[in-house]
């Protein structure tokens, strides 16, 4: 090819076209990537609406503490999840939870006068106590009536939510058992007792959990100025009180060293049981 006359170079002008998509060519991913965040999220709210009421406060323990390791209820040990303990500071905050749970019951207005909460140096203590037509327990065995289950079962569903231990007494009234010879006060205050443990582990109470079942017959009555009054029969549930660890910083207490043979003491008397 001949060169221009004076020897310069041709000059070569490229032109770029840029496509039409180049733009906003990944914006379709961004909004996809909403439509299906969207959609799991929807669905996952179908999944907790038709869950029972132990899963819910299961997942809403984790997103208040994903980590799993929050504070214990009036105390600096480490909790997980929504099985937070009760220490002594906070067990009033638990007996109104319990009065508050127990106010929504239908029959509630029924047996509201048979109910007592009070707070001991052993726990929060709560009394189921019996009428003279029976008002949890059918008169004269360890069958419950279906206020005294309902009664249950709402204790269940609230203690179950804490690890805290949990004890369970029978009680009944001075009057002579007068069914079974082989069958007394005793054997139907801790069948009582017994019935109660088994109806809270089946709605709530997690296994373990009770770790006492106590009968004591007519030995500790209510009013001991009137035995056979039907308050004296009852069924007290007691959640005890969580006890602190000793902390890892301080040893453990040093055995005593024997600094002299110890002596004899004679037996004290027997008592009659």
């Amino acid at each position: 090819m001949p060169e221009p006359e004076g020897g310069a170079a041709p000059v070569i002008i490229i032109k770029k076209v840029q496509g039409h998509g180049g733009h906003h060519g990944g914006a379709w991913k961004v909004a996809y990537a909403d439509f299906v965040t969207a959609m799991m999220a929807l669905f996952i709210v179908l999944w907790l609406l038709n869950t029972n009421q132990k899963i819910q406060k299961a997942v809403a323990a984790y997103f208040k503490d994903p980590s799993g390791n929050g504070k214990q209820m009036g105390s600096t040990m480490a909790g997980t999840g929504d099985t937070l303990s009760v220490s002594k500071g906070d067990m009033g905050k638990l007996k109104e939870k319990l009065e508050q749970a127990m106010r929504q019951m239908p029959k509630f207005a029924q047996m509201k006068d048979h109910v007592e909460l009070t707070i001991t140096n052993e726990g929060l203590r709560v009394e189921l106590l019996e009428s003279a037509k029976g008002m949890f327990f059918e008169i004269g065995n360890a069958r419950p009536t279906d206020n005294g289950e309902e009664l249950l079962v709402r204790l269940a569903q609230e203690l179950g939510s804490i690890p805290n231990p949990i004890l369970i007494e029978g009680h009944t009234d001075a009057a002579p058992y007068s069914g079974v010879r082989e069958y007394g006060n005793w054997e139907l205050s801790a069948d009582r007792a017994n019935s109660a443990r088994r109806i809270m582990e089946e709605n709530g109470v997690h296994p373990g959990q009770v770790q006492q079942v106590r009968g004591f017959a007519d030995q500790r009555l209510r009013i001991p100025a009137d035995p056979t009054n039907p308050a004296n029969r009852r069924v007290s549930v007691i959640v005890q009180y969580m006890t602190a660890p000793m902390p890892a910083s301080v040893p453990p207490p040093e055995k005593p060293t024997p600094m002299q043979p110890a002596r004899t003491a004679s037996a004290p008397p027997a008592t009659p049981h």
